[in-house]
């Protein structure tokens, strides 16, 4: 496996490898590689010639007083974790190579999607997604580009982006992996105490919870919502965000009564860790 540390480098060798008709996916991450992360590389190894993986924690995605500088990092640990995975190439620039000095040029989905769920806490976030991940696809000339729906809104934005600039890579969409107990695996959950990494199991009980109502024929917003209020709230350190029923990929908010492909997202804090959840139902 090759290890590239600037956007030349991998240029260069992704036109090598579409010279040669090699086809390349692309699995953009921020690091701290965990099983999640292992099932998309797969994926992509899977359906691919070359896999590349990026390993680059984004500073344009993060606002005013997030994690940037805390957010958990080991390259080391990453560059292991995504040969055994199957990757070819592990990317990891430098913020100055991503970003020179003079950097003005951003790519941003002006529309509602990214101003509700993640977007109303985090206003600057999704400018920052869209414009490294456009980045990453014109660097890598990927064919196709790997995202688990852990990240439903970022998905969401995603291919929006890829549909409106006609950019002609294929997004695959990936399920969620979770721990044995039900929460989903997450960079983020290395910053739980050992109580609140108790409690918060209690996202996906209260999914689950929502969708058993569902198979039995409930449609009405407001009963699943309190469902889901009423589970979490059992949880003494969990403090909800939002719980959210929106259309998926669309993300247009749900009327009183759930149809269609339904997206149930929800973020929930646990002191100062902030966590996501959803699940995808078909109505």
């Amino acid at each position: 496996m090759k290890i590239i540390n600037t956007p030349k480098e991998l240029s260069a060798y992704a036109k090598a490898q579409k010279d040669a008709g090699k086809s390349i996916g692309l699995v953009p991450t921020m690091g701290y590689l965990h099983d999640g992360h292992a099932s998309l590389i797969k994926k992509s190894a899977s359906e691919n010639d070359v896999t590349i993986v990026s390993v680059f924690v984004n500073p344009t995605q993060f606002g005013a007083g997030e994690d940037l500088d805390s957010y958990p990092r080991d390259i080391e640990h990453d560059c292991t974790a995504a040969e055994a995975a199957g990757a070819n190439v592990v990317f990891h620039p430098e913020p100055g190579d991503m970003y020179p000095a003079g950097y003005g040029t951003y790519v941003s989905v002006d529309s509602d999607m990214t101003k509700v769920l993640c977007g109303r806490s985090r206003p600057t976030h999704f400018r920052g997604v869209t414009t490294v991940v456009a980045k990453l696809f014109n660097i890598s000339a990927a064919d196709r580009a790997y995202f688990g729906q852990k990240d439903a809104q970022q998905l969401a934005v995603i291919m929006r982006m890829v549909s409106d600039l006609n950019m002609g890579i294929e997004i695959i969409p990936c399920p969620i992996v979770r721990e044995p107990d039900g929460l989903a695996m997450s960079s983020r959950n290395t910053y739980l105490s050992p109580g609140e990494r108790t409690q918060a199991p209690v996202l996906s009980r209260s999914l689950s919870a929502a969708k058993k109502l569902i198979d039995a024929g409930e449609r009405d917003v407001k009963t699943l919502r309190d469902e889901i209020s009423r589970i979490i709230s059992c949880a003494p350190d969990a403090d909800a965000e939002y719980i959210e029923f929106r259309s998926f990929p669309s993300l247009d908010e749900c009327g009183g009564r759930i149809s269609g492909k339904v997206l149930i997202a929800l973020a929930v804090r646990f002191g100062k860790t902030r966590l996501i959840d959803n699940i995808i139902v078909n109505i």
